[in-house]
């Protein structure tokens, strides 16, 4: 498992690393590469590509859009470490971008993150049709932004010391990080031009993978080593957020997570062992302690 993630890292940054030497310099593609290049896992990718096994897409193409995927992701962490949101000094166990860069390069690193993915959907490097890279932009885009990951963001800090529903904490954990996942599952089907009602299916499983991504990522806030994790835990509880652990307890959420797991199996069921390296995904998401 860890040789396959370390795999799709080093061939995602070495597109990345490319893309951006093509670009012309700006003072910004410093804090942006510090932003980008910080040692993330690329779970997002992987995910990504273990559903365009099921469908035999080229690894190259989903090399290319999971690199748009990873500089949506990093825009996303650095606006959320920032003093406004939540106030995080330290990411992947070094400096957040806002504190090695200041607060304004940080906001503007990020913006330019968020727009450099649509420049890799649109560009010439990606040999897919037109349309295909409109319908991958059009979904990308409504998983960032208000429907997505910053109406998740919304509602995360809008929860923060109150009382909240289980549902609302699902539906704002599958806006905040759900979203992309979908993109992720959506994506391989998209460039099969398969029908809505199977792109649909992908997304529901895209949006239970990255909930059971939340489950973990609080679990190990709630339990980790800010060593292993790389970044301050146990602030979950002192920020008063809304979480499923807050709601059922740790062990209820390690079940919820377990369910989850056993969910998106039994929606993978009719494909068979081409299904198997997702599910060994999603095995290693819930255990992961970082």
């Amino acid at each position: 498992m860890q040789k396959k993630l370390n795999k799709i890292a080093k061939d995602t940054n070495l597109f990345l690393k490319n893309f951006i030497k093509k670009q012309k310099k700006s003072e910004l593609i410093i804090p942006m590469q510090y932003g980008l290049f910080s040692g993330g896992k690329k779970i997002r990718s992987k995910i990504l590509i273990d559903v365009g096994l099921i469908f035999k897409i080229n690894y190259k193409s989903l090399i290319i859009i999971g690199s748009a995927v990873e500089c949506i992701h990093a825009y996303s962490l650095i606006h959320d470490d920032l003093p406004c949101m939540d106030n995080d000094i330290l990411r992947r166990g070094k400096p957040s971008t806002h504190i090695k860069f200041g607060e304004s390069t940080a906001v503007l690193a990020g913006n330019s993150l968020l727009t450099l993915a649509f420049e890799i959907l649109s560009h010439k490097n990606l040999n897919l049709s037109e349309k295909i890279k409109i319908d991958l932009i059009n979904k990308i885009s409504e998983t960032s932004g208000h429907l997505g990951i910053a109406g998740g963001q919304y509602l995360d800090l809008n929860y923060e010391h109150k009382k909240v529903s289980r549902k609302k904490v699902v539906e704002m954990e599958i806006k905040k990080t759900g979203k992309l996942f979908s993109f992720c599952c959506a994506a391989p089907l998209i460039l099969k031009k398969k029908n809505k009602r199977e792109i649909k299916k992908f997304e529901n499983i895209g949006a239970n993978i990255g909930l059971l991504f939340q489950v973990a990522d609080d679990l190990i806030d709630y339990k980790g080593s800010s060593l292993a994790a790389g970044k301050k835990t146990g602030k979950d509880k002192k920020k008063g957020k809304a979480t499923l652990i807050s709601l059922l307890g740790h062990e209820n959420t390690i079940k919820y997570g377990n369910k989850l797991i056993l969910k998106i199996n039994k929606m993978l069921r009719k494909y068979g062992s081409r299904s198997k390296d997702l599910s060994e995904t999603l095995e290693y998401i819930l255990k992961r302690n970082k």
